[in-house]
């Protein structure tokens, strides 16, 4: 049995604010923030412009730490995060 590598992925939308999601499938995730049946309420106040980050893993617990860790990031470190692909240690 195969099993799905999970992903940590930023989105930004078109106001430039950042949102910070899980999934096993990007493209699928992505078009759904993009519409308005599955995505986030995040994305009612700016449409979902473009993905800027996304990390793999082997499994959910793994992804779901990460995820938690990037969503209690200041927006200056999200970024850095985006342009190096690395976070700051505390």
């Amino acid at each position: 049995m195969k099993v799905s590598p999970w992903f940590v992925y930023i989105i930004e939308n078109e106001k430039g604010h950042l949102y910070t999601g899980i999934t096993t499938d990007l493209k699928r995730r992505f078009d759904e923030h993009t519409s308005s049946k599955k995505g986030a309420k995040f994305f009612r106040t700016g449409a979902a412009v473009q993905m800027v980050f996304n990390k793999k893993f082997a499994n959910r617990s793994l992804a779901s730490k990460f995820e938690a860790m990037v969503k209690k990031l200041k927006r200056s470190e999200k970024i850095l995060l985006i342009t190096t692909k690395k976070v700051k240690k505390c």
